[in-house]
């Protein structure tokens, strides 16, 4: 639809005689609601994640109401259907308004209803709205057995409503900040299940007292006219922070780099360390810590240590069998070969198609990839479960510095909701511990070398020296974490393996994580190919 039309379309209000408690059984109101104008609105928004496919047309799947006396709003579950034969699922409450100070961004159809004109908007603009589903959450009674179920946490007492905003930014879901103290997170995109995030954070910190997660408040839940179980919202106890750890470890990265010149250091005699060895912070070379100071080492013990605890948590369930510890089987082996092999065979079409944007290293790294394709093929073919000995657990599964805060000296973990590419079924799958230490391996590796690209011109070195500095970084980042992380966890006995198994699981998830990195970097930013291509390159090189 043109944008004129849906202007015009917009100024032109649609006449209903219902009230607005009756509207949703108006079937020509929902062909209405349903047409072209939705679609336009939905397609703007930031949570809507098929904005790389060509949408078809949307239904209502299902809808209740959120009701309090003389309130009345309306939580729809809309289908959307694509060209390319696939559908997904979103969530989006609606209010109707006749306050003109909406802005045009807000409105989603002019409407007259019962000879009161006004408009549509996505309730969770409206503070009256985002203050009953608050209340709803405060009064909610432990054993609700409806089909609207609101639930609360013992710990979430003796509070009243103050006032609520928006937190804005965020890509895939909407989170509103009450009182300062909480923060409810609506899940936009919606599956027929528990969202994990909502079912990791009532295990870690409502059942498991888990500290370093914001703490489990409450959430909104539905059962759906086929008996399955939606999640809808999450309430957790809001952490004061500095900010994610991927912003506060560019800072502090941006300080390393500049310490390049300032502290006079020859990048060529700078000690390598072996990759991917374990490595006491005491066993840190002078010279290293001279360039990058001991604080920011200690930090990503701190970090080691917090990643390990919740590993631990996770491990140590017995009775609940959606978090209870598991061996590898042919069942799993199966399901991972069948994945890795569609997503490596989706990346090298993806790379054959992108070659004419790459240049010098990226372009040497993208040709070494290509080279290499069957012995990179072979490696995801040659996973023997039958010679691992360690435990699969449920894992945190995108785990990156953007899903941690930094409160002063600690870490706290959020956003359990798991590869976006992933099915909701395979974002539950159990897997190696080691999975999530490969993510965050992976995020330093991007740290490290966003620095460089962000800030190459305040650095005088060359880039192939940059780049050299980059891997010693690297080597040294890894090998704290690991030694922290795997001394921990075998104090706690979680069986990870021996260090046979442990080398061969941590090497398969950094090349599985570094292979999915490179299909979104050739499409969005080939520049950047470069960094997962270096993470591959460092694989199957070693």
């Amino acid at each position: 639809m043109s944008e004129k039309k849906t202007k015009n379309i917009l100024q032109s209000p649609f006449h209903f005689g219902e009230k607005w408690e009756e509207l949703l059984d108006n079937k020509d109101f929902v062909k209405v609601f349903l047409s072209d104008i939705l679609e336009d609105y939905i397609v703007k928004q930031r949570w809507y994640g098929g904005k790389a496919s060509k949408l078809k047309y949307i239904e209502l799947s299902d809808y209740f109401r959120i009701q309090n006396e003389g309130e009345v709003y309306y939580g729809l579950i809309l289908e959307i259907n694509f060209v390319e034969a696939f559908y997904q699922h979103y969530f989006l409450p609606i209010a109707f308004v006749t306050d003109e100070s909406f802005a045009m961004q807000d409105r989603i159809l002019p409407i007259n209803i019962n000879n009161q004109q006004g408009y549509i908007i996505d309730a969770i603009n409206l503070e009256a709205f985002r203050k009953l589903v608050f209340e709803k959450i405060i009064k909610a009674h432990p054993n609700d057995r409806s089909r609207v179920q609101y639930h609360k946490s013992e710990s979430f007492t003796n509070v009243v409503y103050e006032s609520s905003r928006l937190l804005g930014l965020e890509q895939s879901n909407t989170s509103i900040v009450y009182n300062e103290k909480f923060i409810l997170k609506f899940f936009r995109r919606i599956f027929s299940n528990k969202n994990p995030d909502y079912e990791m954070s009532c295990f870690l910190s409502d059942k498991k007292g888990f500290k370093n997660t914001p703490a489990y408040q409450g959430s909104i839940n539905i059962i759906d006219s086929e008996k399955e179980f939606i999640s809808i919202a999450l309430m957790q106890k809001l952490v004061p922070n500095q900010g994610d750890a991927w912003e506060y470890m560019l800072n502090e990265l941006k300080t390393v780099f500049s310490n390049l010149e300032y502290k006079n250091i020859d990048i060529n005699s700078l000690p390598e360390n072996e990759l991917y060895a374990r490595l006491r912070i005491d066993h840190i070379p002078g010279q290293i810590i001279d360039w990058v100071g001991i604080n920011l080492f200690q930090k990503i013990q701190v970090l080691a240590n917090r990643t390990a605890e919740m590993h631990i948590v996770l491990g140590s369930e017995f009775e609940d069998t959606a978090f209870t510890t598991t061996h590898f089987n042919g069942d799993y082996t199966v399901w991972l070969k069948n994945r890795l092999l569609h997503q490596f065979q989706n990346r090298l079409n993806a790379i054959e198609n992108n070659m004419h944007k790459l240049d010098g290293l990226t372009l040497a790294l993208a040709k070494e990839f290509l080279n290499n394709k069957n012995s990179i093929r072979k490696r995801f073919v040659n996973f023997d479960w039958t010679k691992l000995k360690g435990e699969r657990i449920r894992v945190h599964g995108d785990y990156h510095l953007g899903q941690i805060l930094v409160k002063e000296d600690d870490f706290y973990i959020l956003d359990f909701e798991g590869e976006p590419e992933s099915t909701i079924r395979d974002r539950k799958v159990k897997q190696p511990p080691l999975k999530d230490v490969a993510g965050m391996f992976r995020s330093f590796h991007y740290a490290i070398y966003a620095t460089i690209f962000n800030n190459g011109e305040k650095f005088n070195q060359s880039q192939e020296s940059l780049f050299k500095a980059a891997e010693i970084l690297y080597s040294y980042f890894t090998s704290i974490f690991l030694e922290t992380y795997i001394v921990a966890i075998l104090e706690a006995n979680l069986n990870i393996g021996y260090k046979q198994e442990r080398d061969f699981i941590l090497k398969y998830c950094l090349l599985e994580k570094a292979v999915y990195e490179l299909g979104y970097e050739l499409n969005s930013r080939p520049r950047w190919a470069l960094i997962p291509l270096k993470g591959i390159s460092n694989i199957i090189n070693k």
